[in-house]
């Protein structure tokens, strides 16, 4: 056996069985953690921050068209003139919207916007 097929033996998983003590449900013997309701649970993430950004629209190019671009370019989109824009949650579609402007700053108006429970599902298919 060379050197190369010994690192592999040793590597391996070896399986052992374990015991575990099972467990009759009786009161002193519970788990530790609770199961709580779905809406605790998700007041547990409330607060954590999600990045939200606006797609205006995409364009595929090949290395070559990439490093050729120079200042003054253009680059053609596949979205219409017009068209609505993506809301993306950490990379997830959530809405469509259109560019509005807010105290001299560029904002969002939602258009369409995906059911609640899609958009908790789009969050949990990121994680």
């Amino acid at each position: 056996m060379d050197e190369f097929e010994e690192l592999q033996r040793q590597r391996k998983t070896r399986a052992e069985s374990s015991r575990f003590e099972a467990w009759d449900g009786s009161a002193d013997d519970k788990p530790s953690l609770a199961v709580t309701s779905s809406a605790a649970s998700l007041d547990l993430v409330m607060d954590i921050p999600v990045r939200i950004s606006m797609e205006v629209g995409s364009a595929e190019l090949s290395v070559r068209d990439l490093l050729n671009l120079n200042q003054g370019a253009v680059v053609e989109l596949d979205r219409l003139a017009g068209e609505p824009l993506d809301v993306l949650v950490n990379g997830s579609l959530i809405a469509k919207g259109e560019v509005v402007i807010v105290n001299e700053q560029l904002g969002i108006r939602l258009t369409e916007l995906a059911s609640a429970a899609d958009r908790v599902k789009s969050l949990r298919s990121e994680g």
